[in-house]
């Protein structure tokens, strides 16, 4: 059909209604604000390209135009997203917007001319209801905004030099650490919405305890010498973003440990460096994304996911791991997408055939799906034992 600018502005905002009211609907259940979000992220991407695209170059719109046009419109949000750091799971971000997508479809091709039989002659213009959808939608974002700034947490600044820890945080704050800021002895989250930023954690039992709170966000954080694990997450929904994790010489240790909160919603570990330790990532009973990592130097495994855990390991890196690259075990599921695995080495130590140096393993009635992986230059690519399965995609590949 062929659209007028008020038009495109008024289909687009009463769309955006029935996604509002989901978004804040996982939001609530979540306890976290990322759904409204990115939700105020769609609207503003389509209502610029309603502006300064579509009228000027679409003066007809076919009906076939829509599916590349929300798939642009999908990628430039995604984009945004990244971005502004909005710190969400990436399918339930997609799951969002398709749902979205779909809903102003059904919309405008059966609800709205139903609603208004003049709607195509009228070129998608709603008139009285396309104003209360604007009054709608901006007073739920509004209300949505005054509510987040009255909520948000008071800023502690982490002077430089070192502090004698552990360090005990009891009530919902963010901390910045200025530069040179080091806690020695590890930190201690007790209190849900937590935020940690650039602090440098030297030592402690765990360099980093979080345990049965959450909305905890971990962002440019440094650990090293910890005895145990480097970030060790029991009960707890968490976002770990940004950080550097040595476990050198500490052939037990995980580095980065997320265990036990399937029920708090999807966690994520996303940009960390982490060396050394038994495991470089690792997940039980967890639904957590593990998205652009770079592993190495680990004594069992790089990334494993198991204990029936779910969850997107994609676009890591992993080096150097003695036994198996990338591990998924007992009954877990998971998507490895787009990941290099190189150099794992055979445990023979172990006597275990299955740690010949295995890119990636599914183990233990699990089912990993395989999609454009980089596994070509490890003993063995990747293989399924006790009743697993690996599904591969066409684009699947050694390379």
């Amino acid at each position: 059909m062929s659209y007028t600018l008020r038009g495109r502005i008024e289909s687009r905002v009463a769309a955006f209604l029935p996604v509002l009211a989901a978004a804040c609907v996982l939001g609530a259940a979540e306890h976290r604000w990322w759904p409204v979000e990115a939700a105020a992220l769609m609207l503003g991407v389509g209502l610029a390209l309603d502006l300064q695209a579509y009228h000027l170059l679409l003066r007809y719109q076919p009906a076939w135009l829509a599916a590349p046009l929300g798939a642009l419109e999908l990628g430039i949000v995604l984009l945004c997203m990244r971005a502004a750091g909005i710190a969400a799971p990436l399918w339930q971000a997609v799951v969002l917007f398709l749902a979205g997508w779909l809903v102003a479809q059904l919309l405008a091709h059966a609800g709205f001319p139903l609603l208004r039989l003049t709607y195509a002659e009228d070129g998608g213009e709603l008139g009285r209801l396309g104003a209360v959808a604007a009054i709608s939608a901006g007073v739920v974002l509004a209300a949505a905004a005054g509510t987040a700034y009255a909520l948000e947490p008071p800023v502690v600044h982490l002077a430089s030099g070192v502090h004698q820890g552990p360090l005990v945080i009891t009530h919902r704050e963010v901390l910045v650490g200025e530069p040179g800021a080091v806690v020695r002895g590890g930190i201690v989250v007790r209190a849900n919405g937590v935020t940690i930023k650039n602090v440098s954690v030297v030592g402690g039992e765990n360099g980093i305890t979080i345990d049965g709170y959450r909305n905890t966000m971990l962002d440019g954080v440094s650990v090293s010498g910890a005895k145990l694990d480097g970030i060790h997450v029991r009960l707890a929904g968490v976002v770990i973003k940004n950080c550097n994790v040595d476990m050198l010489g500490n052939p037990l240790g995980q580095g980065i440990d997320i265990s036990y909160n399937m029920g708090m919603g999807m966690s994520m570990v996303e940009g960390c460096n982490v060396v050394g330790g038994m495991e470089g990532i690792t997940t039980h009973s967890s639904m957590s994304d593990v998205i652009g990592n770079h592993v190495s130097r680990t004594t069992m495994n790089g990334i494993s996911v198991t204990e029936m855990s779910m969850g997107m390991v994609m676009d890591n890196e992993v080096r150097d791991a003695l036994g198996v690259g990338i591990y998924c075990n007992d009954r877990s599921m998971c998507e490895v997408e787009h990941n290099t695995v190189v150099d794992t080495r055979p445990d023979t130590a172990s006597g275990n055939p299955s740690r010949r140096g295995v890119g990636v393993l599914a183990d233990f009635q699990s089912e990993a799906n395989l999609w454009d992986n980089e596994l070509g230059t490890n003993p063995v690519a990747s293989s399924a034992i006790v009743d697993s399965q690996l599904q591969r995609s066409r684009s699947f590949s050694y390379r």
